[in-house]
C-alpha cells in the first residue's frame, strides 16, 4: 500500500512543467501569446521575445521554436483541434521568419 509520501512525490512528477513554466527565464513572452488566433502574430511574437532574450542558450529561431512546442506538448489533450491548427500554423511561420 502506497505511503502518502509516494503520492506527493507522484503529484510533482505528474506536474513536472508547471515549474518549468512559471520559473523559466528562457524567455519573456507575451501574456496570452498561446490563445491568439492568428498564427503570424504569434510568430512575430515569440520572434520578438527570443530576439531580445538574453537568457537563450540557442539561437533565436530553435529558442522560438522549443517554446511552443514546449506549449503544444504541455497542454495535451486539453488543446482544442482549432488551437492546436493555429499554432501548428505559427511553426511554419516562425520557419518563414527566420527563412528555415
Amino acid at each position: 500500500m502506497p505511503d502518502k509520501r509516494d503520492k506527493k512525490r507522484q503529484l510533482l512528477t505528474n506536474k513536472w512543467s508547471q515549474p518549468v513554466t512559471e520559473n523559466s527565464h528562457a524567455l519573456v513572452l507575451e501574456p496570452g501569446v498561446f490563445t491568439l488566433k492568428d498564427p503570424k502574430t504569434i510568430a512575430l511574437s515569440l520572434q520578438h521575445s527570443a530576439e531580445t532574450s538574453t537568457h537563450r542558450k540557442t539561437t533565436p529561431f530553435r529558442s522560438a521554436m522549443s517554446m511552443l512546442n514546449f506549449y503544444i506538448n504541455r497542454a495535451g489533450k486539453n488543446l482544442s483541434d482549432a488551437q492546436r491548427q493555429i499554432l501548428e500554423q505559427a511553426k511554419d511561420e516562425l520557419r518563414k521568419l527566420y527563412r528555415k
